[in-house]
């Protein structure tokens, strides 16, 4: 099992703009509005946190990988590679290079008509990496970091996700 987990103020922000125009979903007047409902566990697909909690109970499980959706970012050759190798798979480099490419942001976003049909506009919206700062005041910031530690913050998952988050910012 590959694992991808991501920053909890990029999920957040990422699932604000999703739910603004998912029809289904509950849509939101404004951010703090949101904000609130994603911290007090009343979103579609349940609380983040306790999502990140239960799976940090197979993260020693040698059948299961975890890496950031940062890691990929910041490094995808050695993601690739640190996949492939768990899976078992070997790439030549015109291969390795070959899965980076198609499996970059743009080119699934340049794609996602092909792959996703009109819900890849829906999808795939930017794709970065801390655009919680456009959105977050301080004080949710603040919110957000004390949740993180209450809920995950000294678990093996949490000191991952951390590290990403907060070292190599």
């Amino acid at each position: 099992i590959l694992l991808l987990v991501r920053n909890p103020k990029d999920v957040a922000t990422s699932f604000y703009h999703f739910s603004n125009v998912m029809s289904p979903l509950p849509s939101y007047e404004t951010w703090d509005d949101f904000f609130v409902a994603f911290m007090t566990k009343k979103m579609a697909w349940g609380c983040y946190f306790e999502y990140l909690s239960e799976w940090n109970k197979y993260t020693d499980n040698e059948n299961v990988m975890t890496i950031t959706y940062e890691e990929l970012k910041e490094n995808p050759v050695l993601g690739v590679k640190n996949i492939a190798a768990f899976f078992g798979i070997s790439l030549t480099e015109k291969e390795l290079q070959n899965v980076v490419e198609r499996s970059s942001f743009q080119s699934m976003k340049k794609n996602s008509s092909k792959t996703h049909g009109s819900f890849g506009n829906i999808l795939f919206r930017k794709g970065g990496v801390s655009d919680w700062k456009n959105l977050f005041s301080e004080d949710q910031n603040k919110k957000m970091d004390k949740a993180f530690e209450e809920c995950i913050g000294r678990t093996k998952l949490g000191t991952k996700l951390k590290y990403e988050i907060y070292c190599k910012a």
